[in-house]
Formats: C-alpha cells, structure tokens, sequence
C-alpha cells in the first residue's frame, strides 16, 4: 500500500471520531511510510454532545467536515470527493460518529441504513479487491453494507453487540484491544480499540499497527 483513503465522522467519540483512534491511525500509517488522505461528509453531525457532561448539547448545530478538520489540521476533503482508484486501501477510524453519523446503526442496531456515500466507498474498495480496516465500531459499516457475504470481523468482546452484528450475517470473533480479525476472502481487516472503554491507549496502538500491517499484505 502506497496511499490510504481515511474517512472521519467527525471530532470527540460520543458524537464524532474518536480522537485517539484516529491519531493512532495516521501515525502507524506514517510510521510504515504510507501516505493518506482524510474525508469527512459535508454534513452536520446528527447531535453535538458535552464531553465532560456526556450530555447533549441543546440547541447546538456543528459540521461534520468541519470537526475532522480539527483532527486533520485542516487537510481534508470532502466525502464526494473521494475516488478508490487513487488510492490502495481504505481506513474508518471509530467512534459514535460512525454510528449516528456515518449509519444508523447506534438507533437501529442490526435494522440501520449506512449513509449512501460511504456504502458506495465501501462497495467500489470491496469491488476492486482493495483492503478496507475498521477500527472500534466501523466495522458495524462492514456488516451492513456486506452482510450477505458473511464477513468475518470483530466488535471486541462484548456478547450483546456481538449477538446484534450477526443478525446482519456478519460473523463475529471476539478479540482482545490488541488483537486483529482478518477476513482474507473480503479482504477486510478490524480490530476493537475502545470497543473496551477501560483499554489502554499501548494496546490500542498495538491494534491498529496490526491492522496497518496486515492491510499492506493483503493489498500485495
């Protein structure tokens, strides 16, 4: 892989992309000498939420492109400009901006809709047998836009979500923050990050290498 397509949600994992995860992302791209591009929707975000109180914020409208823009510092591009043949994989960081923003899924569980752009990215990386890595919640993305195939992928360790993601016909492997599951047939690669709230930030980045590394052979 020589160039990496990264999609954000947002900024702040309860309304947007978890920022941790994200970063993460970017330096274990530029650490293995892979160059990227960051995309966000031109939208805005379905609720901005209170970091501190957890609390929604009422009354209060922010931008999708413009929150990433905080994590891209500035660099990126909108959503519709993305185009798979210029790039040799694709990465969706986590955070509950993938599922209020990017899907429904944080409201309808198993029933939710992915947002028609992202599933038309997904499907046109899937098509050109180009490697796709989803971190934390995205690979819920991978699920509804794929389910019928089967895909193998994993949400971490919780048995509730777990039970949920494969009503869509996802199969699920538990795995630990550290860990990978990789699905060579669909060429998809995911791994939980902050699916475990209580994860350390050490074993995250463990992860997210890990899935930078084994995207790059599958790409080859």
């Amino acid at each position: 892989m020589k160039k990496v397509a990264v999609i954000l949600s947002g900024c702040g994992y309860l309304d947007g992309s978890e920022i941790r995860e994200s970063v993460l992302t970017l330096l274990a791209l530029d650490t293995a000498n892979i160059e990227y591009q960051i995309f966000a929707p031109d939208e805005p975000l379905f609720h901005v939420i209170d970091h501190v109180s957890g609390e929604k914020s009422e009354g209060e409208s922010r931008n999708i492109l413009q929150e990433a823009g905080r994590i891209a510092r500035g660099e990126i591009s909108t959503l519709d400009q993305l185009d798979e043949n210029e790039f040799d994989g694709l990465i969706i960081p986590g955070g509950f901006g993938v599922a209020k923003n990017l899907s429904t899924f944080a409201f309808k569980g198993a029933e939710a809709s992915v947002h028609s752009t992202v599933a038309s990215i997904l499907k046109a990386f899937h098509q050109s047998k180009k490697p796709i890595g989803a971190i934390c919640i995205s690979p819920a993305l991978l699920a509804l836009t794929f389910g019928n195939l089967h895909p193998n992928i994993t949400l971490g360790s919780d048995t509730n979500i777990a039970k949920e993601i494969e009503k869509t016909g996802a199969i699920h492997h538990v795995c630990q923050t550290s860990e990978i599951a990789v699905d060579n047939q669909n060429l998809f690669v995911t791994t939980p990050a902050y699916m475990d709230d209580q994860a350390c930030l050490k074993d995250i980045y463990t992860g997210i290498t890990s899935l930078v590394e084994a995207m790059t052979t599958l790409a080859n």
